[in-house]
């Protein structure tokens, strides 16, 4: 920055933001306010009305965020096309115009009169053409390109991003009216614009995955009408973006049989996921080892091998780790530790984890195995995909059928009944 450069950003917003209150609320015992019900109403794809938990709620606002190029639009499009087959779609694009979404619809075989495409970046007009449509669905592809007549500031600017997501929130819960809000995304990742967006809407999804790849991932990180960290995970082919019926199947089916893999049942949602975990332990290339990750957290991999060499005396100090969860998924969750470091034995010892068996497990720093929630149905899924043996934390009293259950309290212990 330099001197002198600041500029004041004036913002004439209206001094009140009266979100969806049509008359004086009333105070009232919790008992007696009555539990509305909620309809919802499918998006055309199952594993999507899944992760939302159950379809769209109307007046349900929702707000996808993810890198450019990674195919938001795509899908918004082909959920607008499958929404629109018998009702009424509105279409907003600040970013393309008609002719381009049209050509993107033509090459996806998308040709539906219920699909109204409206270029605009103009809010006040947006909102009277929503009050002429009255639609049954509304996309507004991206926020950060819409602008207020109200405000003297530009499109993409703190007060515009609010005012935009405020009002139209008021509109579509006023009206009953579900709708996809793109969001962008910071150099770093993060959802651009102030953190009040996230607040306002309903429930904030990740489209996750590698431009050059071919799956896409839709993750729940917010969500008022389900629950969190629920995954529908897509396949981008020439025919536009396809559901992957079994996420498990999918993120395994190319696992290697060789040193440093091993599979984890990952949950944060309600629905486990196997992934497949590797390492790789090679003599360091330079004076100072590298520790590197993809998906992982590379301070948890520090703590990890920290353990390792004091608990185990697997010794790592003169060798390059790397980490790395396939597929395209992040972990955040302690109960991948365990996994991490039976991959990360197997890799320097170059011995193969059984391929019929699952690890799970939090490790703590004198080497315990601490217990982790959801573990019978980490190990029913496990299960359901031919599994038979599991390495699991002592503290967790779980059995299932035809699986041989393998408790261990330490991660010395685990190494040897493992190597």
């Amino acid at each position: 920055g330099e001197w002198n450069t600041l500029v004041e950003e004036r913002d004439f917003l209206h001094q009140s933001f009266s979100l969806i209150r049509k008359e004086e609320p009333k105070v009232l015992p919790v008992s007696s306010w009555e539990n509305e019900k909620l309809i919802r109403e499918s998006t055309g794809y199952s594993n999507l009305d899944n992760a939302l938990g159950g379809g769209l709620v109307k007046g349900q606002v929702i707000l996808i965020a993810g890198e450019p190029g990674i195919g938001k639009s795509t899908l918004l499009l082909q959920v607008s096309d499958k929404f629109a087959k018998d009702k009424k779609v509105l279409y907003v694009s600040g970013e393309e115009s008609g002719s381009q979404i049209a050509l993107r619809a033509k090459r996806l075989n998308i040709d539906n009169s219920n699909l109204l495409i409206y270029p605009e970046i103009n809010l006040e007009r947006i909102l009277k053409v929503l009050e002429e449509e009255n639609p049954n669905l509304l996309v507004l592809d991206s926020v950060q390109t819409i602008f207020s007549e109200k405000l003297e500031s530009s499109a993409g600017s703190v007060s515009q991003v609010r005012e935009v997501t405020y009002r139209i929130t008021e509109y579509c819960k006023e009206r009953s009216i579900p709708a996809f809000i793109v969001g962008q995304i910071t150099k770093e990742g993060s959802i651009a614009g102030p953190k009040v967006l996230e607040h306002i809407v309903d429930t904030v999804i990740q489209f996750e995955g590698e431009r050059f790849n071919f799956y896409r991932i839709v993750k729940v990180i917010k969500n008022r009408f389900g629950s969190t960290g629920e995954i529908a995970v897509f396949r981008m082919t020439d025919r536009g973006l396809e559901e992957v019926a079994e996420p498990s199947a999918f993120f395994i089916s190319e696992k290697a049989k060789a040193p440093g893999s091993v599979v984890f049942p990952h949950t944060e949602g309600s629905k486990p996921v196997l992934l497949e975990v590797q390492a790789l332990v090679i003599p360091a290339l330079y004076t100072t080892p590298q520790r590197k990750t993809q998906g992982f957290d590379p301070n948890r991999l520090a703590l990890i091998l920290a353990v390792l060499e004091k608990e185990a005396k697997i010794f790592t100090r003169d060798q390059d780790v790397f980490v790395n969860i396939a597929g395209g998924m992040t972990v955040k969750e302690p109960a991948v530790d365990l996994a991490v470091a039976m991959a990360v034995v197997s890799s320097k010892r170059e011995k193969e984890i059984p391929q019929d068996t699952v690890i799970f497990g939090e490790v703590g720093l004198s080497g315990e195995i601490r217990a982790v929630h959801f573990g019978d149905l980490r190990l029913k899924e496990a299960r359901r995909f031919g599994f038979r043996r599991a390495l699991i934390p002592k503290n967790l009293d779980v059995e299932i059928e035809g699986m041989e259950v393998l408790p261990v309290s330490h991660v010395s212990e685990a190494i040897e009944l493992l190597f």
